[in-house]
């Protein structure tokens, strides 16, 4: 039985994809390893939102070029938007790459290894080079996304709603290696979500470039709710489904109807992650934003109060090129306003192609590196501060297995995606906890189990 190895770089949606190509190399008889030494095949699943994730998925194909040479049969590939985005150019320093797999195509993965792996075993040793390159677009390609691999006791899921995006932000490459929106039908997604949930899921992550955007050139508004609304309510009535997250939307599709379901869907979790990408309007507007530092303020303040204590996260680029030091300073000012909960805060990076990249004013990276680690320091004290106020507090926590840091904890999640720690049996794996939270830093929170007569007897079914 033939082993396959697949390692992932950048977001959840990628997570998601390889769970799709593990599902169907599994159904053919492959057997799933965590070790590439004592794989038959190793794919790389890619990412070219950032230059460093390009450059650490490229290092590690060419460390694997040490097993082509010892074991010669091993099939090796990149899938993914690196993938889409360089095609056939990524095969001419890397000459044991077999194949290059986009991101319309990862349904047609495990045929392009059952085909790349017989060559490799049955030709012989003077036979030509081969290779399969398929980055080509595939109409329809949304409605292929439906099965993926679980693990037992496996409490979370990514769901993909969506492929592609049209808003073209002057930074970002995902327009190029996503392609436009698609999005795949309610009854589709609901008939993924039914399956995840009967077989152990308690939370589902709806996934899409930019989410809150689905279906608007497809299915028509209902009773004034978009598609993505009146999917929420549509998933929100999925019997045994405890939780509901998506991510990640953009401001410009937050309308009445969506701030609306936080009074309404007690399902959908108390955290939302809306990125901002900056404070500084000029600098928004360069990034082709669609919105100003004071429409995203006030529109966090009415989710903030369609729910109360909700948590709000963000994402947030320094030294975009014409950044100056009052254009930093707007967007400190603008964290300081909001005091999230967390950010992820990058230092810009040009992406080959997009606009952005030919802007005049690039910003050095000693400026970019110090923006970054000042707002770091802001958001880590923010964090610092709000997981202070829940010592004491007890907290439901979804389980979700060991902590990957230290095995003899185990690790959970708020309902506003707050980090646990805790120990308990390998029975709580999967279940819903109470734990009383006993300690606070600004990345994760630390409690025991209270266990109420409910929970116990959840816990025993």
């Amino acid at each position: 039985m033939p082993k396959f190895f697949i390692k992932t770089y950048g977001c959840q949606m990628n997570e998601r994809d390889s769970e799709q190509v593990a599902h169907s190399l599994i159904a053919r008889g492959y057997e799933r390893t965590d070790s590439e030494q004592e794989a038959d095949v190793v794919l790389l699943n890619t990412c070219s939102v950032r230059d460093m994730a390009d450059q650490k998925a490229l290092g590690k194909m060419g460390m694997l070029g040490r097993i082509a040479n010892e074991r010669p049969h091993v099939v090796f590939g990149f899938l993914g938007c690196m993938a889409q985005a360089r095609g056939a150019s990524l095969l001419k320093n890397l000459p044991h790459v077999d194949l290059v797999v986009g991101t319309q195509k990862f349904h047609r993965v495990a045929d392009y290894v059952d085909d790349a792996l017989e060559r490799k075993l049955t030709r012989a040793m003077d036979d030509p080079r081969f290779s399969i390159v398929d980055v080509d677009e595939e109409a329809g390609s949304q409605s292929t996304i439906r099965h993926q691999q679980l693990v037992p006791k496996q409490a979370t899921a990514f769901v993909s709603i969506m492929q592609g995006c049209n808003m073209h932000c002057t930074f970002c490459i995902v327009p190029q290696t996503r392609g436009a929106e698609r999005s795949r039908t309610i009854e589709q997604i609901l008939a993924e979500v039914r399956e995840l949930v009967s077989r152990g899921v308690k939370e589902v992550t709806l996934l899409g470039q930019i989410v809150n955007l689905y279906g608007r050139h497809q299915f028509p508004k209902i009773g004034n709710r978009s598609p993505f609304v009146q999917l929420l309510d549509a998933v929100h009535e999925i019997e045994g489904l405890q939780r509901l997250r998506f991510t990640s939307p953009h401001p410009i599709g937050f309308r009445e109807d969506l701030i609306d379901a936080y009074g309404r869907l007690p399902k959908l979790v108390d955290h939302l992650h809306l990125p901002v990408q900056s404070g500084s309007n000029r600098i928004l507007k360069a990034m082709h934003r669609t919105y100003t530092a004071e429409k995203y303020a006030d529109l966090v303040r009415q989710v903030r109060d369609a729910r109360k204590g909700i948590a709000i996260t963000t994402d947030i680029i320094v030294g975009f090129p014409g950044e100056t030091e009052d254009d930093f300073n707007q967007t400190r000012a603008l964290v300081e306003e909001i005091k999230f909960d967390n950010a992820f805060v990058f230092r810009y990076s040009p992406r080959r192609d997009t606009p952005a990249a030919g802007m005049a004013d690039q910003v050095d990276e000693r400026i970019k590196e110090r923006r970054n680690h000042h707002l770091l320091e802001i958001v880590n004290e923010s964090a610092r501060r709000i997981n202070e106020r829940l010592v004491g507090r007890t907290l439901e926590v979804l389980c979700e297995g060991p902590s990957k840091t230290n095995r003899s904890r185990l690790m959970g999640r708020t309902r506003t995606n707050k980090i646990v720690l805790f120990e308990g049996p390998e029975e709580f794996v999967g279940v819903l906890v109470d734990v009383r939270i006993e300690r606070a830093t600004g990345f994760s929170l630390y409690g025991t189990p209270v266990l109420t007569g409910e929970r116990v007897a959840t816990i025993a079914a």
